[in-house]
């Protein structure tokens, strides 16, 4: 990890650092303004005068993203979590300027204290009185007219996918601003925020692969929680009427542009209410997102434009016919149904035993990317809904409902089954489908019948997902453009493929040629080397 010949020239400069009597990597920063607080507290700058005032002391900090010497005056540019600012170094002012000359480079978190000016190109810039290095990067950062655009190293580097690409970060904050937002959007309905198990005993609440752990002090086998619904549910049993929970859950399938093994999910249940008023407290929902977030009603995702203002329900099962284009007679017909997956080269699992199970097949394949506005599909099969209540009209057919926009599967809900003995018979059957070979099964909850038993008043609950629902609002092609920390294969970060360096900044490059040429200088910051006597160092250069 340290033999790249650019990481060994920088650990030098690091060294030359030390020798000079300056930690490269130290502590207590005096910083007392950030940039955008700097750039808008001297707004006014370039009215003054001498376009300066040098009475304004400030103390900023940030990366170095761009550094031109240029003999006796020099430019820069850092960057902090706000924003960018030009900094000017000046041999004249900086005592240390000669050995920031041998050591400074692109990718170095620096403190800057000085007063503001404006430049013959108009741009405020601090002129720095006092420079010093803060923490010597010694891994050059990519090059930045390229930047870092590699999908995989973006993901599994997402600290360096957010040093060089600043609207990675914004993303994120926006995804932090929605997630206050929702949390916002629930306490003011009157639920309140719980917190259950992350270790579960029983495998439960949703039809997922877990993951399987194992409890040394119990000595137990556990399973890190698919959903959280069965403890919500006993919340409701024990008393309180609107609770939610936003957390992870962890599934142990597959991984594509929508799916990820630990994802955040929001959950909220609601006593006394049933599935009807949930598909209101989403639609409102969304409307209040969009507001707050300034988004339009007509949104674009990728190639598609979602109606918010054009929400539709339909029956599920004629959502395969009018939607999946798929005949009525075999939506009617079990073995036609059968035939017509197979002859489209789909393959049904032994587990899929019921018209209700294919009916769900065919919905995959045919319906679910179709739904491009949002849509409510109700009336889900009982064979794939264990938790959902029964209609009292079709007991086939259960009360629930799921949301799908932009051709996916944003939120699910339905009125809770209550009803202690149906729970157990559908738990059963969840054992059956799973010693046919249908991994995703439930287990028996003994203690959540046991639960139910003691009665829990008429309810609905829903889960949304909070990572898909980012990818909407932000425009993101995929579910790892809006976690962090993206489930990824390991790399083996081996001596000679952390050597590789390819496209290094330009300052990683041309520091060690010394950089000094004068003259043209293009690129981020352009200026000329001013060769009249008596000039302001100032005016040597601008960007």
């Amino acid at each position: 990890m340290f033999n790249n010949e650019y990481i060994k020239l920088r650990m030098e400069k690091g060294e030359k650092l030390r020798e000079s009597g300056e930690n490269p990597y130290g502590h207590n920063s005096r910083r007392n303004t950030t940039i955008a607080e700097f750039i808008e507290k001297n707004a006014d700058v370039a009215e003054l005068p001498d376009r300066r005032d040098e009475n304004r002391k400030f103390v900023v900090a940030g990366r170095v993203k761009f550094l031109r010497w240029m003999g006796k005056a020099s430019f820069a540019k850092i960057e902090d979590e706000t924003g960018m600012l030009q900094v000017y170094l000046s041999k004249k002012e900086l005592d240390n300027y000669n050995i920031l000359k041998k050591t400074l480079e692109v990718g170095d978190i620096v403190e800057v204290e000085g007063f503001p000016f404006v430049t013959k190109t108009g741009e405020l810039t601090i002129y720095a009185t006092n420079f010093r290095i803060l923490t010597k990067a010694i891994r050059p950062l990519p090059e930045k007219f390229h930047g870092l655009t590699d999908v995989e190293t973006r993901y599994r580097q997402r600290y360096l996918d957010m040093i060089v690409n600043r609207d990675v970060r914004e993303r994120f904050k926006l995804r932090s601003e929605i997630i206050r937002l929702i949390r916002e959007f629930f306490h003011s309905k009157g639920f309140i925020e719980v917190e259950t198990p992350m270790l579960h005993l029983v495998m439960g609440g949703a039809n997922a692969r877990p993951f399987k752990t194992h409890h040394n002090a119990l000595d137990l086998d556990m399973y890190l929680r698919i959903a959280p619904e069965l403890h919500l549910k006993r919340l409701i049993v024990g008393g309180f009427e609107a609770v939610f929970e936003m957390n992870r859950n962890f599934r142990n399938e597959g991984i594509d542009h929508s799916h990820n093994p630990e994802f955040t999910s929001i959950e909220f249940y609601w006593a006394y209410h049933n599935m009807w008023d949930l598909m209101d407290l989403t639609r409102e929902l969304f409307d209040y997102l969009l507001e707050k977030l300034n988004l339009p009603k007509k949104l674009k995702y990728r190639d598609m434009v979602i109606d918010f203002e054009d929400w539709k329900v339909i029956d599920y099962k004629e959502a395969l016919t009018k939607i999946g284009g798929v005949p009525t007679e075999v939506v009617e017909d079990e073995q036609k149904m059968r035939e017509y997956l197979q002859n489209r080269g789909i393959e049904i699992p032994p587990y899929v035993d019921s018209k209700g199970k294919l009916w769900a097949e065919l919905f995959d394949e045919f319906v679910e990317d179709k739904l491009i506005n949002p849509t409510f599909v109700i009336n889900y099969p009982v064979e794939i809904s264990p938790l959902a209540r029964r209609s009292d009209e079709n007991p086939e057919i259960t009360e629930r409902f799921e949301l799908f926009i932009a051709g996916k599967e944003i939120a699910n809900g339905f009125n809770e089954l209550n009803d202690p003995l149906d729970q157990y018979n559908r738990f059963k059957s969840q054992l059956e489908a799973k010693a046919k070979g249908d991994e995703e099964g439930m287990e028996m909850d003994e203690d959540f019948i046991i639960a139910l038993q003691y009665g829990m008043p008429p309810t609905a609950g829903e889960g949304i997902g909070i990572d898909r629902l980012v990818m909407l609002l932000t425009d993101s092609p995929s579910i790892k453009e809006v976690i962090l920390f993206p489930t990824m294969r390991p790399k083996k970060w081996s001596e000679e493929e952390s050597g590789k360096e390819e496209n290094l900044s330009e300052t990683g490059k041309e520091s060690q040629k010394e950089g000094e040429k004068k003259g043209d200088t293009k690129g981020e910051s352009s200026g000329k080397i001013e060769k009249e006597k008596g000039k302001k160092e100032e005016e040597n250069g601008n960007s």
